[in-house]
């Protein structure tokens, strides 16, 4: 089974990593990466372009931010052309009628859809959760073998996006609130009062939220996407206008992480989930 990772961004070069190490055939390409991707996959065999690591593959797994998904299944479709001996894996947060809308966009190729919970793989830990769901989600089997926890489940096409999608909009919509209500409190000067309550009434909501939120910063610009994939979820669902919100809250972090304010968003909630009650 030849394995294309679709990018070597941190989850897919860690599962990539995890594959290669455990004696997976796999490769990926640095076409259009920079020097981080390039440290994050030394190492693995590598392809001058998306198009020669694609036409080689048996297995693509797609891993990108979800805004890129629908993208690079449009430049991909002329490359397999219907071949009905691959294994398209769309393995991003997206909501599911863009996972369907992504098979859509490959007809004949063989298609699973993949959620994925949990960090990407390091040194020998459990990795993260691959929910895999589809008719050629069986044929990903051989995965397991190599390291990666892959955990087939019933249902169609969507069913492993709307659980991630449930599961996202539990964990990351808890950060963008305990976000939202530090940042509220630090420009109203509750702030140091609202940690002291939580330290004493909500001690694992507080724990959590010092490690989530600080963790957030440099992955707020993936979110952003996610979130509106959740509000696409939800459809008509009176919540799903919070989800919106949590995508607006994540782009603004996001911008102030790439030019940080001594009084921005970043400063502001780390130095929050810093202080002690």
């Amino acid at each position: 089974m030849r394995i294309a990772v679709i990018a070597p961004g941190a989850m897919g070069a860690g599962i990539a990593q995890r594959l290669h190490k455990r004696g997976a055939n796999v490769a990926v390409t640095l076409a259009g990466r920079g020097p981080a991707s390039a440290a994050r996959a030394a190492g693995l065999p590598q392809h001058d372009t998306e198009a020669s690591l694609v036409a080689w593959a048996d297995v693509v797994l797609s891993i990108l931010p979800p805004g890129d998904a629908l993208a690079l299944a449009d430049r991909l479709a002329p490359v397999l052309g219907g071949r009905n001996d691959v294994i398209y894996a769309d393995c991003n947060a997206v909501s599911p009628d863009t996972v369907r809308a992504v098979a859509a966009r490959l007809p004949g190729v063989r298609f699973a859809d993949i959620g994925i919970i949990g960090l990407p793989p390091m040194d020998e830990d459990a990795g993260p959760r691959l929910y895999a769901s589809g008719e050629a989600a069986s044929a990903l089997a051989p995965l397991g073998g190599w390291g990666v926890d892959l955990r087939p489940m019933d249902g169609g096409i969507g069913a492993a996006s709307a659980l991630k999608m449930s599961y996202a909009g539990i964990t990351k919509g808890l950060t963008a609130l305990g976000s939202a209500m530090a940042l509220a409190a630090e420009s109203s000067g509750a702030a140091t009062a609202l940690q002291a309550e939580l330290a004493a009434s909500q001690p694992q909501l507080l724990a959590a939220l010092q490690r989530g939120v600080p963790g957030m910063f440099d992955k707020a610009y993936r979110w952003v996407a996610e979130m509106e994939e959740i509000a696409a979820f939800l459809g008509a669902n009176p919540a799903a206008p919070m989800y919106h919100g949590a995508a607006g809250l994540y782009a603004a972090i996001a911008k102030d992480r790439a030019n940080p304010r001594p009084d921005g968003e970043v400063a502001t909630l780390a130095e929050f989930y810093r202080r002690q009650a």
